[in-house]
């Protein structure tokens, strides 16, 4: 990322940076297949290729990220695929992706999923933010909130 942005006393270098991303993505990082997809998305020192774009969020996405899994929903969405888009969305949701939960609910209010869809997705979330609360997190955000500078 320090290539990709020129920053942290590293020059800007798209090459470079895709070569590490993915160098960092062979090793198992599947954030690097995201970051990847994203600068074929956007075109940052490439030329957009949304068929690149798709394959690296594909790898990410079966390397476990779920931010790929989204992606890759918006991109079936934008191509007018809502049956698939939906499946990615509701994989991300039940992962605990907010934001796929939130574009469930709008391809929900425009008539694109069943109100079923939108309940499972709910439930999945709600699943997910059970599985994950504990105790001792609970006492760390304390802890955390009470040192914070305003």
């Amino acid at each position: 990322m320090l290539y990709q942005e020129g920053i942290g006393g590293h020059p800007q270098d798209h090459e470079k940076a895709l070569e590490l991303y993915n160098r960092s993505g062979e090793l198992g990082c599947a954030k690097a297949y995201v970051y990847i997809g994203c600068t074929y998305s956007s075109g940052r020192g490439v030329d957009v290729d949304k068929k690149k774009a798709k394959h690296y969020y594909e790898l990410a996405a079966m390397g476990g990220d779920v931010s790929a899994r989204h992606n890759l929903g918006c991109l079936e969405a934008r191509a007018g695929n809502m049956d698939r888009a939906l499946k990615h969305f509701m994989i991300a949701a039940r992962d605990g992706h907010a934001d796929s939960l939130g574009v469930i609910k709008i391809i929900y209010s425009k008539g694109y999923a069943t109100k079923d869809d939108y309940m499972n997705a709910l439930r999945s979330y709600q699943a997910y933010l059970d599985e994950i609360k504990s105790d001792q997190r609970d006492k760390a955000a304390v802890f955390s909130d009470s040192y914070r500078y305003y």
